[in-house]
């Protein structure tokens, strides 16, 4: 790798999640969610240990109802009798849905993270809501996450926005200004997407509009449904590389359809290759071999790709140049599959899916040349690879797989709806039957796409 300049990173006020510090003034925190069920104590418990022993600083638990939080409540209670290093790292409570449920959280955790997309609609509903959450937050010492998901913005923001970047934005600072009004600063802001242009993008605008407002809050940084594998791993390091690299970014999470455990060396070698003096950005030739260097070089080319808005090649390596290009969105040249992480929502394998599904399309003759919809969004003869999404439940599911060309989404226990594009085109079908009714799919439109060219 080339040297490049001394990493400079974003002044930020410093929020306090149980002993654990987040800004600028510490380190990179790195942190993980659990895919088990909220409720199955001692798989939650044992995940904990294992995702602490990787490293991480925090570990997420979806939390749908009052249920979910008397487990929480069990879970924190062992893993404070666990004497290993991290082991009684700081839990997070990943709320949707439910005011009640993240008024009942902030008092049994050290961070609660909202959405304001599905959190209240109007603004005088979010203010009684969210003032009164604000208030447990005080009592209990609680921090609060304030996240925002591209596909999950409020009928609101919709209307006034559209799905757009200012939208995310404003989302957040709704919030972030009546927390500020409150006197209420333990707060982490996140706004993230599978796509990394937009993810960037809207990042950007973030601290934009927090610096004109006098306002320096830490930031979490993901991708989410990067997907799995080499791809998955490019794709997080494009997305949270181009921020990194500008200096950006308190806490991140790599999401990956794997093992929460997995997630934690390669946001490691992010974190280290941007921080750490010695590291190769610094101090290796161009083009030296180690292990990492996809990483390195996918983060590299992100920065330069999403936030220099500069050209970018890699001719040492076409097929990696093409794999970054692609995460980047400026290259469709394979079929692109975005998968999320799976959490205690999922009610099927997804991990299995996603290789089934992966399977299913390369034993398919008709993906060994392009095919699938056309770049304009419409049947035509011209074509590319189809992105796929592959999404465990109905909460982002929908919304974060809009720009794919079709999706596989959980809607209950071991059932499956089918997309294309926005269309839900299979409603609750059983999941034995998903994989082969979803390449059934492929192949029809194909068939369509053939007959009109």
């Amino acid at each position: 790798m080339a040297k490049f300049e001394e990493y400079q990173r974003r002044k930020t006020s410093t929020t306090h999640v149980g002993d654990l510090c987040i800004g600028s003034d510490y380190p990179i925190r790195i942190q993980s969610m659990a895919n088990t069920s909220t409720n199955d104590i001692e798989a939650s418990v044992a995940q904990t240990l294992r995702v602490a022993q990787a490293g991480a600083d925090l570990f997420r638990f979806t939390t749908q109802g009052l249920r979910e939080v008397e487990s929480l409540t069990k879970i924190h209670s062992l893993n404070s009798k666990f004497k290993i290093q991290n082991s009684n790292l700081p839990l997070v409570a990943d709320i949707h849905f439910r005011s009640d449920v993240a008024d009942a959280a902030a008092a049994v955790v050290e961070k609660v993270r909202i959405n304001p997309g599905n959190y209240a609609n109007d603004p005088a509903t979010i203010r009684e809501r969210f003032t009164h959450l604000l208030a447990i937050c005080k009592e209990h010492h609680t921090a609060l996450r304030i996240g925002v998901n591209h596909g999950s913005l409020s009928k609101r923001m919709m209307d006034l926005y559209g799905d757009t970047p200012k939208g995310m934005v404003e989302s957040a600072m709704e919030f972030l200004r009546i927390a500020v009004e409150e006197d209420f600063h333990d707060i982490v802001l996140s706004i993230k997407s599978s796509n990394t242009a937009v993810m960037v993008e809207t990042v950007l605008l973030l601290v934009d509009t927090m610096d004109k407002e006098d306002m320096h809050f830490p930031l979490h940084l993901g991708v989410t449904e990067a997907g799995e594998g080499q791809d998955g791993r490019i794709k997080s390091a494009v997305g949270i590389g181009a921020l990194l690299a500008a200096g950006i970014g308190d806490t991140i999470r790599v999401s990956l359809s794997e093992e929460p455990e997995a997630e934690i060396p390669v946001a490691q070698a992010l974190v280290d290759y941007f921080t750490n003096p010695n590291s190769p950005r610094y101090t290796l030739p161009p083009y030296s071999s180690t292990p990492l260097l996809p990483l390195y070089i996918a983060a590299e080319a992100g920065y330069q790709i999403l936030v220099k808005h500069e050209d970018w090649s890699y001719p040492q390596d076409e097929q990696l140049q093409n794999d970054i290009l692609q995460a980047a969105g400026k290259l469709r040249y394979k079929i692109e599959f975005v998968s999320c992480p799976g959490c205690g929502r999922t009610m099927f394998d997804l991990q299995k899916t996603v290789h089934d599904i992966k399977e299913a399309l390369s034993a398919e003759r008709s993906f060994s040349t392009k095919c699938g919809l056309s770049v304009k969004r419409s049947f035509s003869e011209t074509v590319c690879y189809p992105k796929i999404a592959i999404m465990g439940c109905i909460v982002n599911g929908p919304g974060e797989m809009a720009d794919a060309d079709y999706g596989y989404v959980g809607a209950g226990k071991d059932r499956v709806s089918l997309y294309r594009r926005k269309e839900c085109v299979l409603k609750n079908i059983p999941q034995e039957e998903a994989v082969e009714k979803l390449v059934e799919l492929i192949n029809m439109d194909r068939q369509l796409i053939g007959e009109t060219s």
